[in-house]
């Protein structure tokens, strides 16, 4: 009830952010860079592996029953709605969840905060928001770039195997994808940076005074992170599954 709370607050600032709040527009960007630009490396890296990995297992298996059709649905299940968004959810929370914990409780056990308080300034618009808006952001950017990045793994090992030319390839790929994949998809990355944000921002609020609870906020953020992503990732995927 404490993160629905401390969401609904973060959620009522953002149209202030956007609007008025400037100062703090650099707080965004400084986390979009971290969360995004320098994560982008590791996720292409990852998704072409990922890609790669199911055209030289699956294309095999189905050749033995000649349905190697069944490879591009194959493909935009793991890479596109389900492996993409969660690994890349994965990637922002190694990465920025304890970041984000660590820096907050930081600036609450230096008083910053009572500080910002102190001259009027609201640390909840100032220091939660833009990093809230800037991980979801991030996370709808990377799942974007992963999906492409690992359907494009999986044509160029093709390229090395099965000789396959790029418009058969990419004109059964995009008649096996249907909006409700591509939705769903978007759906889940938007969900896990609310998540990740919102449970990372708490921690790092809720600690009190003795600088030893610092990377005890950064670690229950990770570990609160994991599981309600891996739990909202189950939840989506039954209703794709239900109204599918």
């Amino acid at each position: 009830m404490y993160s629905l709370g401390f969401f609904m607050r973060i959620v009522r600032g953002v149209p202030f952010f956007i609007l008025y709040n400037k100062p703090s527009h650099r707080v965004f960007i400084m986390q979009v860079l971290f969360t995004f630009v320098e994560a982008l490396g590791i996720a292409v890296f990852l998704a072409l592996g990922i890609g790669a990995a199911v055209i030289t297992i699956g294309m095999p298996v189905l050749a033995g029953f000649s349905q190697e059709r069944l490879v591009y649905p194959l493909l935009i299940t793991i890479i596109m709605r389900e492996a993409g968004p969660l690994l890349t959810a994965f990637i922002i929370i190694a990465r920025s969840a304890t970041a984000i914990a660590t820096e907050l409780a930081t600036n609450v056990i230096s008083h910053e905060a009572e500080a910002y308080i102190s001259i009027g300034i609201d640390p909840i618009e100032y220091l939660a928001v833009p990093r809230f808006l800037a991980v979801v952001v991030s996370s709808l950017c990377l799942t974007v770039y992963f999906s492409l990045a690992g359907l494009a793994g999986s044509f160029l090992l093709t390229q090395f195997f099965y000789q396959l030319s790029a418009q058969v390839y990419f004109e059964n790929l995009l008649s096996t994808l249907h909006i409700i994949d591509v939705s769903f998809s978007l759906i889940k990355s938007i969900t896990f940076g609310m998540i990740i944000s919102v449970v990372s921002i708490c921690a790092g609020f809720a600690v009190e005074r003795s600088s030893t609870e610092v990377p005890i906020a950064g670690l229950r953020a990770v570990s609160t992170a994991f599981v309600w992503c891996i739990a909202a990732d189950i939840l989506l995927s039954a209703v794709y599954y239900i109204i599918r």
